[in-house]
């Protein structure tokens, strides 16, 4: 049973110039809205010829590359190894600049437990407890997050069908319950380091990340951080 969310509208739109620290650099327009359901200020970028032909307002884009990508300061913003959030948006803004599509950036810092409930649950993981434990232990949900407004930006931006890209079959679920037709689920690299190995492979053995973890893999050669190939299915591109 789908529930379309309550209509969003564009706010504005600019274009902005990206570069990241590995110096690979694109365009972006990023776009604004109005009557988002939790009054938060989410953006999407809009990336590659195609999307930028076509947003905000040109004609729809068909079934463009989509990433819901929750922010994460630590991760984003510092390059913090305990995740594979900066990494995974570095490789997603490259993809999509190159498929035509859409990031939305949305304000769910730690699973939707914000930026204080994160860091109190790196506390009592380093006590031992997984990612997921450490959520609720605090007396949170083991993730908390809630698509509606991503799905409010996509109906706003004239789509009803999109790739998703992602491991987290959440994402595509939550999207379909809400009116928007997710055509492809699209694996995402895996970004590992020896201080996320344990936080990986909790996703793929407690939230159904479609990726596998294998300890006994050696390390790959490239720096930390980069953009790696994707794997085969199933496996898990580790970096150095």
């Amino acid at each position: 049973m789908t529930a379309r969310p309550p209509a969003a509208e564009i706010r504005a739109a600019v274009m902005v110039p990206l570069r990241f620290a590995d110096g690979f650099a694109t365009e972006a327009r990023v776009i604004s809205f109005a009557g988002l359901v939790d009054g938060r200020e989410h953006v999407a970028l809009a990336l590659g010829d195609r999307a930028l032909d076509s947003a905000p307002d040109g004609p729809a884009l068909g079934e463009p590359l989509v990433r819901l990508h929750s922010e994460c300061l630590t991760g984003d913003v510092f390059g913090s190894q305990r995740c594979d959030c900066g990494a995974q948006m570095r490789e997603a803004v490259e993809r999509i600049a190159q498929a035509g599509g859409l990031l939305l950036y949305l304000r769910q810092e730690g699973r939707g437990i914000g930026l204080y409930g994160k860091l109190d649950a790196y506390v009592l993981q380093d006590r031992g407890l997984d990612t997921y434990d450490a959520n609720l232990a605090l007396g949170f949900r083991v993730d908390a997050r809630d698509y509606t407004v991503a799905a409010q930006m996509i109906h706003a931006l004239g789509l009803g069908a999109v790739a998703l890209l992602s491991n987290n079959p959440d994402k595509a679920e939550q999207l379909g319950r809400l009116g928007v037709t997710v055509s492809e689920r699209v694996p995402t690299g895996v970004h590992w380091s020896p201080s996320n190995a344990r936080y990986l492979a909790t996703k793929a053995s407690r939230g159904a990340h479609t990726f596998t973890v294998r300890p006994e893999d050696g390390p790959e050669r490239g720096a930390r951080g980069s953009v790696l190939p994707l794997n085969p299915p199933g496996e898990l591109r580790r970096e150095a």
